[in-house]
């Protein structure tokens, strides 16, 4: 696993770009942690609410800020969480592995009912903005085919957080690891289904 990331320059605000309410850090071959949700977990007034809350921030102190503020409201389970569906969240997890070491290194993963955790190192010539955009694109459309809906699945937002250490890295990985077990879906963190933790306990892919 490519996990080394000793180096990375702390100022870094002209590789910051927005495509809606919140700032997007997109660089490759610098790892991140993912987080997109669906369109109904996190209704627009709280994103609105949570871009203001930002402003009164220093540079230092919005990501971190952000990054735990995005977690909270995801983890009340807002909205009908169709990643809950076995089908669905099966097929997210596939779309997350299969350009795995081609496109990006995936460091870890989970799959929440409402909401996907990613961490990953991007490779060269490929942003984390087109990276997202594919895996929603694709998946938006076989979910909507498996429930028998139309109408938008993702939220059109995600949130990014840069890694920045090697501790920062590993702090992260638990992070995702345990999310399920934090939120009492599971009794220890590999028995996740659709998680790398449960992937790295060796078990197989639910079928």
């Amino acid at each position: 696993m490519e996990n080394k990331i000793e180096g990375l320059e702390e100022s870094c605000n002209s590789k910051f770009h927005t495509r809606g309410y919140l700032p997007h850090y997109d660089v490759t071959a610098e790892p991140q942690m993912i987080t997109f949700n669906l369109h109904d977990s996190l209704p627009k007034p709280h994103l609105i609410a949570l871009s203001e809350e930002l402003k009164v921030l220093t540079a230092k102190r919005v990501d971190p800020k952000r990054c735990s503020r995005i977690e909270e409201l995801l983890d009340r389970g807002i909205g009908h969480c169709h990643l809950s569906n076995p089908r669905i969240a099966q097929m997210v997890a596939e779309s997350l592995r299969y350009y795995d070491g081609h496109r990006y290194i995936l460091n870890a993963w989970v799959i929440m009912p409402n909401h996907v955790h990613v961490l990953l190192t991007p490779k060269t010539q490929n942003s984390i903005s087109t990276i997202v955009h594919s895996w929603k694109s694709f998946t938006a459309k076989q979910a909507n085919r498996i429930l028998g809906q139309q109408g938008p699945f993702w939220q059109r937002e995600y949130f990014d957080r840069r890694i920045r250490n090697d501790r920062h890295f590993q702090d992260v990985v638990k992070y995702i690891h345990n999310n399920p077990l934090k939120a009492g879906l599971c009794e220890s963190a590999d028995a996740w289904i659709f998680s790398s933790a449960h992937l790295e306990r060796g078990e197989d892919d639910v079928q």
